[in-house]
């Protein structure tokens, strides 16, 4: 028998009255309001007082729906109290595309949100016609809002710098840093940036912080930064010298590694602060600084190494950083319960990465519907880490080094072949070992991959709020599917900014080397 082609249920034979018809209808929709009452009134809202509002705008790159079944039993499989919370706070769902193609980019993706326009793929805070776009973050600035950019990839990646910045290709990245440094015709629009990246902040001659950049032109942005007034951080000592942001002094530019900051189950806490660290820091010091203004501030939070992992096929490394993403989510949920201030946290992802599957058929038999997240709980380092140390491991000491370092204590994989093992032995480049290990571990855990890139699947949005009224403002924009260029016009609309005025201000910057 067919299904009615909107509710999917099976019609009943004989049918119902309309009054009966009207009944039911009313008791389903009740039902299914009370439901997202009972969903998102976890965290209770409260009335606070006056205009003053903050929001946390929330990016976990690359992460789609299958990424969190995949964490959330994962989760479940850990011997300790591990659970993921976000999908407590979905609020709807969010179509991914740019202006070039139906699978955007980073750029693009991140630019839908920053200028609530779709660009063509690379573009990073122009729009379609390579015309530079004003952003949520310079016009909540120019409001009077204090300003943050929050990652775990470098500054100068796509998605903080289309909140910061304005360049034709995302690679332009030295040309980003001078942009968010503040050398464009609006000047410094950022207040605090605590991430990776600081290659691209100094040259490759230049040994004051670090070994050497990779700045063409030579030139050394941190020292002008200081000169500047900026507080300069460049590694854990001083990051914890902040006292979590309470000892921070703005601007605070945080550049806490050369890359990108290690995936979080490789992360030394003696040396990389966590998400859920980089971002409290952040919010602290800007509601520190504040707190005697009647404007909020606007933070970017961006997972932003979601996306390398998923880019890399590594399920184990992905969930982690999922689960590092929801620890840091829920201290931003937990401080703006907490707030005087009107606060609101919108969480979304700019695209799915992989083509993940949590299930996966591996011969020609029909499969069983199973998959293993013990596999993925075994592994205590990514496969990004292990083939770095294996690229360097003498010919003659390999074979013993990858049994013991890589499969069995790496990976935690104690069945392998003859012809794995040697396959490894024989791999002389970091791709090569990379690609092995990941296909070694999603096989064992019967997870499957479709790419190594980005796909056009829907993603999730979340969000909290409060108060009522900022609310249901979240609800009445976001509830059920949109464009991705809907968040960036809400957050516009809610923060009352005016993207057109910025976009005439900013129409003269230089966004081409």
């Amino acid at each position: 028998m067919a299904t009615d082609e909107h509710t999917g249920l099976l019609p009943r034979v004989g049918g119902r009255s309309s009054k009966q018809r009207a009944v039911w209808g009313s008791l389903v929709a009740l039902l299914v309001l009370a439901t997202v009452v009972l969903r998102f009134d976890i965290v209770p809202r409260r009335a606070v007082a006056g205009g003053k509002r903050n929001v946390i705008f929330f990016v976990t790159d690359g992460m789609g729906p299958a990424s969190l079944a995949m964490t959330r039993a994962y989760a479940q499989a850990q011997e300790t109290d591990t659970q993921l919370r976000l999908p407590t706070f979905q609020m709807g769902s969010m179509q991914t595309r740019s202006s070039s193609s139906l699978i955007t980019d980073s750029a693009a993706g991140a630019t839908a949100f920053s200028c609530a326009m779709r660009t063509y793929n690379s573009a990073v805070g122009v729009g379609p016609d390579g015309r530079p776009c004003g952003t949520i973050l310079e016009a909540a600035k120019l409001q009077g809002y204090m300003t943050g950019l929050v990652v775990t990839t470098r500054l100068t990646d796509a998605t903080p710098a289309a909140f910061s910045s304005h360049v034709d290709h995302r690679w332009y990245e030295d040309l980003i840093a001078e942009h968010q440094l503040g050398t464009y015709p609006l000047g410094r629009v950022v207040d605090l940036m605590i991430g990776g990246g600081r290659t691209h902040f100094y040259g490759s001659q230049d040994t004051k912080y670090g070994d050497g950049g990779s700045r063409k032109d030579g030139r050394n942005l941190i020292d002008k930064a200081v000169e500047d007034g900026w507080q300069y951080v460049g590694d854990m000592e001083g990051f914890k010298r902040l006292q979590g942001g309470h000892n921070a002094s703005l601007p605070l530019l945080a550049l806490l590694a050369d890359y990108d900051i290690p995936f979080d189950m490789d992360r030394d806490d003696a040396v990389h602060p966590s998400l859920e660290q980089e971002m409290m820091t952040a919010i602290n010091a800007l509601t520190d600084a504040t707190k005697d203004s009647d404007r909020g501030f606007f933070l970017l939070v961006e997972g932003s190494r979601i996306d390398h992992a998923a880019h890399q096929n590594d399920p184990a490394a992905q969930a982690k950083e999922v689960l590092a993403f929801d620890r840091a989510f829920m201290s931003a949920v937990e401080f703006a319960a907490k707030s005087d201030v009107e606060t609101v946290l919108i969480s979304t992802s700019d695209h799915e990465t992989g083509g993940l599957t949590v299930g996966r058929q591996v011969g020609t038999a029909y499969p069983d519907y199973v998959w293993y997240p013990d596999v993925l709980r075994n592994a205590t380092h990514s496969a990004e880490y292990l083939a770095h140390k294996l690229v360097n491991v003498p010919a003659n000491e390999r074979e013993d080094y990858i049994r013991e370092k890589v499969l069995e204590k790496g990976l935690g994989i104690d069945y392998y072949s003859e012809e794995d093992l040697q396959e490894l032995v024989v791999s002389r480049t970091t791709d090569q070992i990379l690609d092995k290990l990941t296909r070694m571990v999603s096989l064992r855990a019967e997870i499957g991959w479709s790419t190594h890139g980005h796909t056009g699947v829907d993603v999730n949005v979340y969000a909290f709020a409060n108060t009522g009224p900022s609310w249901k403002s979240v609800q009445d924009a976001l509830y059920g599917n949109h464009a991705n260029v809907d968040i960036g016009s809400f957050l516009a609309l809610y923060l009352d900014l005016d993207l057109e005025k910025v976009t005439d201000l900013i129409k003269d910057t230089k966004h081409s080397p």
